[in-house]
This record gives C-alpha cells, sequence and structure tokens, in this order.
C-alpha cells in the first residue's frame, strides 16, 4: 500500500516489519484529520458501484467492462425476449454495408463513448443529407443510438443489487456510517457522484440519514436547486424558539442525472423523479457516455449541479476526497483544476497515480496538497483504493463501530488460537 503527499512518501521511514494495518490506521488517522475540514466534499465515480465478489459482479461495470458485454451480445444470436435485443445483426448489417460503420471495429468496440460519437455524427450527416439513399437511413441511426441508451440504462437498473443482493448497498451504507464521525457545528458534507443509479439514495434511507438532492415535493416530488440552500434543523427549545442544525446532514448531488429523472413539458420545475420505469427514446434521463457530455451538463437540471460543485469546490479550506473516479469526464476534471488553483484546497485521490496521462501530471507536480493513496489490499487480490477496500479499511469509525472492530479481531485471535491448540 502506497501514500504520497505530493512527492512525500508517508510510509518511508516505517519500518520493514510494520504491517498492513500499522499502515492503515496512519491513513485512518490522517483521514479522520481530513474530515475536520471546514467544507468536505466527495466525488464518487462508476469505480464505486462496480464490486466483484465470489467471480462475479455484483453491481454496475465500469464503461471498459460495459463495452466488452456490449460487443458480446452483438455476436450473439438475437435473443428470445425482444426487450434484451438492443441492436440486432440486422441493424448492425446494414450499418456497415450502406454507411460504412461497424459497430465491432477495432477503434469503437472498446469504448462506447466513442461509438456513440460516430453514430451521433452519422446521425446528424444521414438527417441534413439531401440525398433520399442517405437521408431515409436516420431512422436506423436513430435506432441505434437508443437501442445503446437501453442497453446502458438496461445494466444500471438490473443484475443482482435488483434481486436481493445486497453487497453494494452495505458498502455505501459503510461509507455513510464513516460521515457521521464529522465533529458537530461543521458544514454538512457533500457527496457529488457522476453514477446514474440509486445506491446512495438507498443506504442513506436505509441508514436513517437525513439528506437533500435538489428535489422537493410528496408526491410529486421536482429539481428545485434552492432546496440545496436549505438545512435541517431541530427545535431544542419551544418556549424560546431555540434551533439547532442535526447532525449527519448530507448534500447529494449527482453531476449526470438518475435514472429516475425524467423531463416533462416545458415548465418552471420540469424534471421529476419518477417510481416507474423509463425509456430513454421518448424521456432525457440522464448524460449517456457521448462527447456530449460537457455540452448536456449545461442545461437545467445539470447546469445548477455543476455550480454547486464548483461553488463547494473553490470555497476557503475545501477538501474533495475522490473514489472511483479517473478523470475521464473533461467537464468533471475542470472543475477540480480550478480548485487547484487555490491555496486552501486540498485533493485526496483514492486512485493509482499511474492510471492515465492526468494523474501523472498531478504526480509529478509534487504539491503536498495532492494526495495519492493506492495499493495491495488486505486480502489477496484487493486493492486498497478499490471502494470496499477504502470503506472497510481506510475510512475513519465512530466509537461504536471501534468497539465493534476490536471485539471481532479479540474473537479472530481467540479462534486462531483455540485452533492452534489442536483441541478443535
Amino acid at each position: 500500500m502506497k501514500f504520497l503527499k505530493g512527492s512525500r512518501d508517508e510510509f518511508e521511514k516505517l519500518k520493514d516489519e510494520n504491517s498492513w494495518d500499522d499502515k492503515a490506521d496512519i491513513i485512518q488517522r490522517q483521514m479522520a484529520e481530513v474530515f475536520g475540514a471546514k467544507n468536505l466534499s466527495f466525488l464518487l465515480g462508476s469505480g464505486c458501484s462496480s464490486f466483484w465478489h465470489g467471480e462475479m459482479e455484483r453491481g454496475i461495470p465500469t464503461m471498459k467492462f460495459l463495452a466488452e458485454e456490449f460487443q458480446t451480445l452483438l455476436a450473439a444470436e438475437p435473443a428470445a425476449d425482444p426487450a434484451q435485443v438492443f441492436v440486432s445483426p440486422a441493424q448492425k448489417t446494414e450499418l456497415r454495408d450502406k454507411l460504412g460503420i461497424d459497430l465491432s471495429a477495432n477503434d469503437l468496440k472498446d469504448n462506447l463513448e466513442q461509438m456513440m460519437a460516430v453514430l451521433i455524427n452519422a446521425h446528424l450527416f444521414c438527417k441534413t443529407s439531401d440525398k433520399e439513399e442517405l437521408n431515409s437511413l436516420t431512422p436506423l441511426v436513430e435506432n441505434t443510438i437508443t437501442g445503446i441508451k437501453r442497453f446502458v440504462l438496461h445494466k444500471c437498473t438490473n443484475g443482482p443489487f435488483a434481486s436481493g443482493d445486497e453487497s453494494v448497498v452495505a458498502l455505501y451504507r459503510r461509507f455513510y456510517q464513516a460521515l457521521t464521525t464529522r465533529a458537530r457545528g461543521l458544514a454538512p458534507p457533500w457527496v457529488f457522484t457522476t453514477n446514474y443509479d440509486l445506491f446512495n439514495e438507498r443506504a442513506m434511507d436505509r441508514s436513517g440519514v437525513s439528506y437533500s438532492n435538489g428535489f422537493s415535493g410528496t408526491v410529486e416530488r421536482r429539481f428545485n436547486p434552492a432546496t440545496y440552500r436549505l438545512a435541517l434543523a431541530e427545535q431544542l427549545d419551544i418556549t424560546s424558539r431555540r434551533w439547532a442544525a442535526i447532525d449527519g446532514f448530507v448534500h447529494f448531488c449527482k453531476l449526470h442525472g438518475s435514472v429516475n429523472w425524467f423531463e416533462e413539458s416545458a415548465g418552471l420545475y420540469p424534471i421529476r423523479e419518477s417510481h416507474a420505469p423509463l425509456d430513454p427514446s421518448k424521456d432525457r434521463v440522464m448524460i449517456y457516455p457521448t462527447p456530449s457530455k460537457q455540452t448536456a451538463s449545461f442545461g437545467s437540471p445539470y447546469a445548477d449541479m455543476f455550480r454547486e460543485f464548483q461553488r463547494q469546490v473553490v470555497q476557503d479550506q475545501s477538501v474533495l476526497v475522490i473514489l472511483g473516479f479517473s478523470f475521464g469526464d473533461e467537464h468533471v476534471s475542470n472543475i477540480i483544476f480550478q480548485g487547484l488553483s487555490l491555496p486552501s484546497f486540498r485533493l485526496v485521490a483514492f486512485m493509482d497515480p499511474e492510471t492515465n496521462d492526468i494523474t501523472r501530471e498531478l504526480a509529478a507536480l509534487g504539491d503536498p496538497r495532492i494526495w495519492f493513496i493506492w495499493g495491495d489490499g488486505k486480502e489477496a487480490g484487493k486493492k486498497a483504493h478499490y471502494f470496499d477496500g477504502v470503506v472497510n479499511q481506510l475510512l475513519p469509525t465512530s466509537a461504536d463501530q471501534k468497539i465493534d472492530q476490536t471485539i471481532e479481531k479479540a474473537l479472530q485471535t481467540l479462534l486462531v488460537k483455540q485452533q492452534d491448540g489442536g483441541n478443535g
């Protein structure tokens, strides 16, 4: 396990006999100090909702694995269930023969974003063409784009997590339990995510965490950015009307939208939360993985949420903790870079600095305000910087959780001694 603060290795002075747990304790203490920051924010990426356990994906695959699965479906025979056919073999063949677009070409098969970019450009070309043979292909391209959107939405709403598997929700619940260690009187933390899924909301609901997600109302919950300026308070004294903000409150922001959002006809608050399944061919549900993500983020409600993200990052004494995000979204990364231009901003990234060119450049700055934490996890085959490793071993814990962990370690020690004793 590695821990860099700028160019300084925090584990450099440790002796060889120091265990993995010793290093984890150092990170926990440092993160406890981070949790005491005046303005604390988290950015959760797709890696947080992907959780492999027992050779099986329990959550939602990251973009790389989504692309691989999409190619597998393209190569397979048509499914008996039409709902499972996202792009038919006939569509794929017609695209290749009439437009020269091969969805399984080397420069497309590993990148859904690049595939969508090609199709969106082809759609614009066909739609504006004066030639009837090209203009007539517009529905084909539209249906293919919709099929890819349906596939992404399907993967975000179906899986073991939709059939009773609580593995991923349990990880998110531990994450929000860690946030309760934040001292009283500090501003509520902000949690920003680029994910479309509902793991955060389910975790907070089941843990009794009070949060604001930008929506107001009961029967018809509509997006109203003014709710982010409100606080939840409890009345301490009825006679003197004394109030105090409740502890454990969280501001929650979904930068790319959600699987349960849809847009109604134009109005003051047109974005609503839905309890019914949505159709990506009719509803503007999410910002899909396309090169137009940055442009899409300029519209409501995304512009409002990105404004909150920017406002939080550039505040005085602001700390941003990154989990499962690899700087793949330029419009998100640019705001983080703005924060780094301020002397009081700190960035804590749970990732390998060799992940990509951007992380290598950040590490090369040698800036002590930029922390990288990564490496092997406590168990073989696990990574410390993966979401499960972070929430289970590296985030600060409350007093009650520490007692539970101490009891668990003591019982494990007793069990080992019992087995070593040879008496069963």
